[in-house]
């Protein structure tokens, strides 16, 4: 069968539907890009804000017109909160986050996916959905936190923990198709292993991969700061894992964060930052950072602002607030306008906008290694873009005859652009051709998904 993927929302929701099309493709399934005509349609869904919940209802409309004869499949975040509305709106089955994992399953017993016997040994199946050349790997789902504005713990239920033996074959797995970077996703990954008693479980398991994988680069993605120690950070005198660390302030104001139900302070964070940065080099932090949540004052924003860039993160993902029912902030006093969260918004991303020039300036004429994910026409040649260790995006102009897709190369920093760092590869011994699957061998062929992170 012929089958498309999207996704939209997190880096948990990609990760989710690249081993969905590795297991379609493992049963001679082929996962087609969006201008393809198919069979199957399966949609990832989000609803974490107002606004991804309308991104997920559009993306549902316009995935059943341009795929009138195919059957849908929604499935997600959105799905799980809205299932009524999803079959209103044209899908054919929703399935809930829960029953996620056994989708293939689900599809079969549904007569929506044929069975099909296993690919031949000489074909190596399509490596994922996305076109990345990260590979994203859920190892936690779930989450046991209460903060006051979030509605993903009631769409994605308890924190649960995948097995560290699962989580290393899964990553040798990953290396057999080529990846050289994984990207270890949760939705509270910090919490890992904390549902089985072991505190320490993130740790051990990052240790553990480190010695029974040969990965090139690890990197990880949202970490709660409240969950980390300062020895969590001796990992990284492994160079393999990357000088790269996401951890979500949403306010630099106490009062703020008390009433958001975050179980951090100012204090707290400041130390857990300069502890990470003393014992990583290059690091880059990025954050989350929310505005508008209900009694933000002027006051409290400005302090939120003016820590914020004391912090001097590489780059921060600013929300304004979204009430979703449901949730406690939902029904607290003194809800901000939307004209004054919108301002505030504006404020915000201009210091997102000077952190994030004066974090790459820091870079200029420098060597860095960059794994190359994509290209794309640029002039009489190709433009490729790809990501530094501490996640920099660096882009290089090249002729057509050069393909460094998947190819780590030592590259100058020559200027700060608008997409990042301007690079120049480094002469060196002739680049290892890419080993992923060959549907992602070529950038035309690359599979787009709308507004992920």
């Amino acid at each position: 069968m012929r089958i498309r993927l999207v996704a939209i929302g997190c880096r948990l929701n990609s990760g989710e539907m690249d081993a969905l099309a590795r297991a379609f493709a493992a049963v001679g399934h082929c996962v087609v890009p969006s201008g393809e005509d198919a069979d199957l349609v399966v949609f990832n869904s989000c609803t974490v804000t107002h606004r991804a919940a309308a991104d997920s209802r559009r993306a549902i409309r316009k995935l059943r017109r341009k795929h009138a004869r195919a059957a849908l499949v929604v499935t997600g975040c959105y799905a799980h909160l809205s299932a009524r509305a999803a079959r209103a709106l044209g899908a054919d089955l929703v399935v809930g986050n829960q029953k996620k994992e056994a989708l293939p399953q689900i599809l079969l017993e549904a007569g929506l996916l044929a069975p099909k016997e296993p690919m031949p040994t000489d074909v190596v199946p399509m490596a994922g959905a996305s076109g990345r050349t990260r590979a994203f790997l859920k190892v936690q789902d779930g989450c046991d936190n209460r903060c006051a504005f979030c509605i993903v713990t009631l769409a994605r239920g308890r924190a649960l923990s995948r097995a560290q033996r699962s989580v290393i074959a899964d990553i040798n797995g990953l290396m057999g198709l080529g990846y050289r970077e994984v990207v270890l996703c949760g939705v509270h990954l910090g919490a890992y292993g904390h549902d089985r008693g072991d505190a320490a479980g993130l740790e051990k398991l990052l240790a553990s991969v480190l010695v029974e994988t040969d990965i090139e680069r690890l990197r990880l993605s949202s970490l709660e700061p409240w969950d980390l120690h300062p020895r969590f950070f001796r990992l990284w005198r492994n160079e393999r894992l990357l000088p790269h660390l996401h951890l979500p302030l949403q306010s630099g104001c106490n009062c703020t964060l008390r009433r958001m139900g975050r179980s951090n302070t100012r204090a707290s964070f400041r130390e857990l930052l300069q502890a990470a940065r003393s014992a990583i080099s290059d690091l880059a932090v990025s954050t989350d950072m929310m505005v508008g949540f209900p009694g933000e004052s002027a006051a409290e924003f400005q302090q939120s602002l003016e820590f914020a860039e004391s912090m001097a993160f590489a780059r921060m993902h600013i929300f304004r607030y979204s009430r979703r029912a449901g949730t406690p902030a939902a029904d607290m006093p003194a809800q901000v306008p939307a004209s004054v969260a919108k301002q505030r918004s504006r404020r915000m991303h201009s210091l997102d906008a000077r952190m994030q020039t004066q974090f790459r300036r820091r870079f200029v004429g420098r060597k860095m290694d960059v794994l190359w994910e994509r290209a794309q026409a640029h002039g009489d040649g190709v433009r490729w873009s790809g990501l530094t260790p501490n996640y920099l995006r660096v882009v290089t102009d090249t002729d057509d005859a050069v393909n460094l897709h998947n190819v780590v190369t030592e590259t100058a920093m020559l200027a700060a652009v608008e997409e990042g760092l301007l690079g120049e590869v480094q002469p060196r011994a002739a680049p290892v051709e890419s080993t992923l699957g060959s549907a992602l061998q070529h950038p035309h062929q690359m599979y787009p998904q709308p507004a992920g992170q």
